[in-house]
């Protein structure tokens, strides 16, 4: 089941998105303020955020804007503002759609789909950059041309720190997205593979210290 994150500061709009996709089998969390929202990505992971662009205190664009400073989780933008100037900005600040309300639910629900299959295209593509090369199609990583040899549970951690860059993750989520909900995974495991996919780089002549970090207190994240 995909789990979208919901942004409107009225209530009754949240409860109408929910209405939509709920049946369409997405698990939905609803929040009315940016900084909640903030605080949320930060702890939970999400397959795509729904965001209104108007809302007080915060609003849409900078929320947007520190979202992609920690996440390339996908992000549609719902909002009454039709001007162009507003769409071209929502695009250039990272949005990957834009929803002008009121809108059809069969649009929503199509949106929505299409920018999940953008999503998980790209998460299937091979991610090579600083002498490191992950490569989902034949299992294998690589540094300088040279192969490394990983674990399976090694090979998917590392898949998804490249796959998002400066996202913190805590040791929870990285058990719910490798191990899966209903496994019995002490947190120690995942600070024991942290360390084996460090270990394992550095001897490949990478210097992954500058790139996988600790978030004390928190998780871990990659940074380019």
């Amino acid at each position: 089941m995909k789990k979208l994150l919901l942004v409107d500061d009225e209530e009754r709009m949240l409860d109408l998105l929910a209405l939509y996709l709920e049946p369409a089998g997405y698990a939905c969390d609803k929040v009315t303020r940016g900084p909640e929202a903030i605080r949320y990505i930060q702890e939970e992971t999400y397959d795509l955020i729904l965001l209104d662009i108007m809302m007080p205190e915060t609003d849409g664009w900078k929320v947007c804007r520190q979202i992609r400073k920690m996440s390339q989780v996908p992000v549609i933008m719902l909002t009454a503002r039709t001007d162009k100037p507003d769409v071209v900005k929502g695009l250039k600040i990272g949005a990957d759609d834009y929803i002008s309300k009121p809108f059809d639910e069969k649009e929503l629900l199509a949106r929505i789909d299409a920018v999940l299959r953008r999503s998980n295209q790209n998460q299937n593509e091979t991610i090579e950059k600083n002498g490191l090369k992950w490569d989902p199609v034949s299992f294998q990583v690589f540094c300088q041309n040279q192969p490394v040899s990983v674990t399976p549970k090694e090979f998917a951690m590392l898949g998804l720190f490249l796959q998002h860059p400066n996202q913190v993750f805590s040791r929870e989520q990285l058990l719910t997205s490798i191990w899966g909900y209903e496994v019995e995974t002490e947190d120690r495991t995942i600070d024991s593979h942290i360390r084996n996919v460090r270990d394992k780089l550095r001897n490949a002549g990478f210097p992954v210290d500058s790139h996988l970090q600790t978030v004390w207190g928190v998780g871990y994240k990659w940074v380019w």
